[in-house]
């Protein structure tokens, strides 16, 4: 099967949709699917949208030598009615890979309309969806409509090198000194490390040191503000903003910390929870989005508003004063990870599905048609 895959910059960026969508094209390719990369160049929102009158990109990608065409729905601007235009073409099955929609996440509600009406267009655009979770499958149900086949391909949690035992990880979690905390994101006003930073600061310094582990080039403004946060609140000393760490680097951090806090406004996923747990490390998340797909609150994490320090707060209290009920949640955390999919059985759901679709075998229909991840 001929695939192309359509998507803003480098597939080599280091996100988790980024990651995704690269495990994908291994895995297909594993498989002997052929597999094109279609890179378009990032660009603000708007001028994104002036792509859908751009005559030489639908020369480009119309019509297309693919058996089926997956379009990275991060590229929604751009695709919004140039799909309509490919399909007049005599286009292959368009398929959205989404990872959560724009329009979740906290921006001002002027922006949030554009940003659903822009998605809603580009949605009905596209002929069937991968979505990452359940979650971000009601939301794109919700703004499109149900009929159109969509296949839940949960991502693996099994990237990273190392492992850890139960006896190693209790042994980890009953070690005196401080509670060693790690963010691992990119420092990015979603991702809300000033909440997080904002709850440390009201714990005895001597409790807890953190670890953040991500790009800190994405938002330069907002860095600033998260360096100006640390010196106003004399955090320095405890904090360690290290950039961007390869795999094996971060798995030795992970496998040196007891907590992973990242309590972002919004998850689409949050793949890094479930790394993190994998590593025994209980994870503390914002309750928006698809992190309680992955957490079990009060067993093997903690699902918090955004933006509420004072929940954060209490809650690494807990854990920095209670090394047995760290404990506990350290080998619950490990249980869960167990029971994830790996990445092999997310690109095998995936593969199983766009062939079934590429054959006719899936159609548009008043109910719901969907594939689970787990292999079968």
């Amino acid at each position: 099967m001929r695939v192309g895959l359509l998507l803003y910059g480098d597939l080599n960026n280091i996100s988790g949709g980024f990651l995704y969508d690269r495990k994908l094209v291994e895995y297909l390719r594993s498989r002997g699917d052929e597999v094109e990369v279609v890179s378009l160049p990032w660009r603000a929102y708007v001028p994104g949208l002036l792509d859908n009158l751009s005559e030489a990109l639908l020369r480009r990608l119309g019509p297309t030598p693919y058996d089926v065409l997956l379009q990275d729905e991060l590229a929604h601007p751009s695709l919004m009615r140039l799909n309509k235009r490919l399909k007049t073409r005599g286009s292959c099955p368009l398929v959205a890979v989404v990872h959560h929609l724009r329009c979740r996440e906290a921006h001002p509600a002027w922006q949030n309309r554009l940003y659903r009406e822009v998605e809603r267009r580009y949605l009905t655009s596209v002929d069937a969806f991968i979505c990452v979770s359940e979650t971000t499958r009601a939301d794109v149900e919700a703004l499109a409509g149900v009929g159109k086949p969509v296949v839940v391909a949960n991502p693996g949690g099994d990237r990273l090198p190392g492992a850890l035992t139960p006896a190693e990880a209790t042994a980890r979690a009953r070690q005196p000194g401080p509670l060693k905390i790690i963010f691992a994101g990119h420092v990015t006003p979603r991702k809300e490390l000033h909440t997080l930073l904002a709850a440390l600061a009201r714990l005895p310094r001597e409790d807890w040191s953190l670890t953040v582990a991500g790009r800190l080039d994405l938002e330069p403004g907002y860095v600033n503000t998260i360096r100006r946060q640390l010196a106003k609140g004399g955090l320095d000393s405890r904090v360690d903003l290290l950039g961007p760490l390869n795999d094996a680097e971060l798995s030795r951090r992970l496998l040196a910390s007891h907590v992973l806090a990242v309590p972002s406004s919004y998850e689409g996923f949050g793949i890094v929870y479930l790394e993190g747990m994998r590593f025994g490390l209980p994870a503390l998340a914002g309750n928006r989005g698809a992190a309680r797909e992955i957490i079990t609150p009060e067993v093997d994490g903690f699902l918090l508003p955004p933006g509420d320090t004072g929940a954060l707060a209490a809650c690494l209290a807990r854990l920095a004063g209670d090394r047995e009920l760290l404990t506990r949640m350290s080998l619950a955390a490990l249980e869960a990870a167990r029971g994830h999919p790996t990445w092999r059985d997310s690109g095998a759901a995936v593969h199983r599905f766009l062939h079934k679709l590429v054959a006719g075998r899936l159609t548009e229909t008043p109910g719901r048609q969907s594939f689970p991840t787990a292999a079968g």
